[in-house]
Parts: structure tokens; C-alpha cells; sequence
């Protein structure tokens, strides 16, 4: 089969197109042959870092992690899909696991579940990695209908997707955003927007909860914007986040009583822990996506395999307005 290969890591790394041998599915996995990808930060992470980072592969390496794609073969055991179902997942792409950015792979069914009905492949490739990351964000601060939640960067990947998901949940949604295009597309996606650069967290605070805070806040920023968090959130609240590699003081979070969520989505892949909870919650989003309570947002640049780099860059330049997505 075709794949495109890092042959080296680093962050001028090049993909290589090449032949290689197509997968062999085995038991509880299935062969998938791949329509779409969709590029997230952690893939350009693992490009650029290499072995810095623990969840690396070992070269050569196929990267890629979400896929949208048709079923070719079943391996023994498997007893939920069937030989042409189409099917989405994030199931590959780190450690020993062979990626997406390929013409086949082979999947493990405790991380895949049946396409939304009413998306295309190419719309599906978008959202495994983001929407499993948002889901379980807010399920672990316990979302309620009525509450007010903050999203940190809804016109993001995550961000878009956590700001859905909550409105469909029932919650009041904020979100914030930089730009007249980002705090557009905020609007457009039902929450009210509010732009970081001329509010200060104390304004937008006083102005949407009466100076209360927010019951959750769901930052998809991180690092140092998670003190905005702090200072956002209610008394005893709920703060989730998706980028906590940093030095923090948590004084103030310990004056509120603030309850912090770290979400890290690839564990189930790296560990081989709990994966079924994955397929879960892709079952889950299949059915609010056909429910019209979720759509992804790509961005207008579509891209071949063979322009995987040029996808990668583009998501690099942080000039994208929704996910980057190739297609096979």
C-alpha cells in the first residue's frame, strides 16, 4: 500500500511517499481502508519533538491518528462491524500503533465506531481526537443543564467541539476568542462570544454571572491562560483542561475550591487502558451529530495525502479556521 513516512523526526521533517506492506488484521481489530485524516496538534508535536516526547514512534513512522474509512476485512472476535461499514475512529499514529497517513490500517474496535450517518468521510476525519477530548472534559466536571460554562478558545479544534457539546447539554455557553473572525464563528456556533483582548477576565465575569464565575470552565489554551481559568471560575467550580504542561501557582484555585480536570485522550491508546470507554463515547457523539448537535468545522484548504506536509503546515501556521483534514 502507499503511506507517507517520517524517516526522520524534527521540525523541518519531510513525508516520503512509499510502499509499504499492507497491514494483516487480527483478532478484535479490523482492516480499514482510509478515505480521510485530519491533522491534530499533538500529530505536528510528534513531528517536530520525536523522541522528546514519550508517545513517540520509532522511525520510520506512519503519523496520523484520526481516520474516517471503509471496513475490508474483520478480524476473529469482532462482532459489531461487518465488511463495508463505514467507520471513524483515532486509532493509531503513537507508540507502536501504525497511523493513518496510509491507504490501510489496522484498527483496534474498542477505539472505532460507525460514521455519523449524515457527515462525510472527510467531515467524520475531523472529529475522533477533538470531540473524545471535549466529551470527556466536560463529563468529568459534571455538566449540568442551566449551568454557565466558559470555553477558552472555542473557535479552536477542541474549542469548537466542547462549546456544541455543552449547548446541547443545556448549559448557558461563553466562549472567548481573538479576532472578528474567531468570535464569528463563536456566534455562529450558539455561544456568546467574548474577546480576550479588550475584556479583562474580571469585566467579562461581572458583565455574563453578576461576578459569580462560571460553574465550568473548559480551556482548550492552557498553560498560562489556566490562571484566567482560575479567576473565572465559581466558588467550589469545575475547570477542565487539555494543555497543563507548565509550572502553575494554585493558590487561588485552592481559595475557591476549584476541582481540576486534566485531560489527556491518549492514554487509552498508549496504555491499552479502558479503550472501550473511547468506543463508547464515539457512539455517543454519533448519535448527537445525527441529532444536530454537533458539526465539525473544516478549514476551506483541502489537501491529498501526498500534501500531508503541506496540511501539517498549514495547522502549524495557526492560520486554519477549523480542522485540517487530508484525504486519501
Amino acid at each position: 500500500m502507499k503511506a507517507m513516512l517520517i524517516n526522520a523526526y524534527g521540525e523541518n521533517a519531510e513525508f516520503e511517499a512509499a510502499d509499504v506492506e499492507k497491514p494483516v488484521v487480527k483478532a478484535g481489530h479490523v482492516l480499514v481502508k482510509i478515505a480521510a485524516s485530519s491533522v491534530n496538534t499533538v500529530d505536528t508535536m510528534i513531528r517536530n519533538m520525536g523522541k522528546e516526547l514519550p508517545l513517540s514512534p520509532d522511525t520510520p513512522a506512519i503519523l496520523g491518528m484520526d481516520f474516517a474509512g471503509t471496513i475490508e476485512a474483520v478480524g476473529d472476535s469482532v462482532k459489531d462491524f461487518s465488511v463495508g461499514d463505514e467507520v471513524y475512529g483515532c486509532a493509531g499514529g503513537l507508540a507502536d500503533l501504525p497511523g493513518t497517513l496510509a491507504e490501510y490500517m489496522v484498527a483496534d474496535t474498542n477505539l472505532i465506531a460507525h460514521k455519523p450517518k449524515n457527515l462525510s468521510m472527510r467531515e467524520a476525519a475531523a472529529l475522533p481526537l477533538v470531540a473524545i477530548t471535549a466529551y470527556e472534559g466536560l463529563t468529568r466536571a459534571g455538566i449540568k443543564q442551566g449551568q454557565k460554562v466558559l470555553v477558552h478558545g472555542g473557535s479552536g479544534g477542541v474549542g469548537h467541539v466542547a462549546l456544541q457539546l455543552a449547548k446541547h447539554w443545556g448549559a448557558d455557553v461563553y466562549s472567548t476568542g481573538g479576532g472578528d473572525k474567531q468570535l464569528a464563528l463563536i456566534e455562529q456556533l450558539g455561544a456568546t462570544g467574548i474577546n480576550y483582548k479588550t475584556e479583562t477576565v474580571a469585566q467579562y465575569v461581572a458583565k455574563h454571572t453578576d461576578g459569580a464565575g462560571f460553574e465550568i470552565v473548559f480551556d482548550s489554551v492552557g498553560g498560562a491562560n489556566m490562571t484566567n481559568s482560575f479567576e473565572a471560575a465559581a466558588l467550589n467550580g469545575q475547570v477542565a483542561t487539555t494543555v497543563s504542561m507548565c509550572e502553575l501557582d494554585l493558590t487561588l484555585a485552592h481559595f475557591k475550591g476549584l476541582s481540576l480536570h486534566v485531560v489527556f485522550m491518549l492514554i487509552p491508546m498508549l496504555h491499552n487502558f479502558k479503550r472501550e470507554e473511547h468506543a463508547a463515547i464515539l457512539r455517543d457523539l454519533a448519535q448527537i451529530v445525527e441529532s444536530g448537535g454537533l458539526k465539525p468545522v473544516l478549514d476551506e484548504n483541502r489537501y491529498s495525502l501526498a500534501d500531508v506536509g503541506q496540511a501539517y503546515a498549514r495547522l502549524g501556521s495557526g492560520k486554519a479556521m477549523g480542522k485540517v483534514v487530508v484525504e486519501n
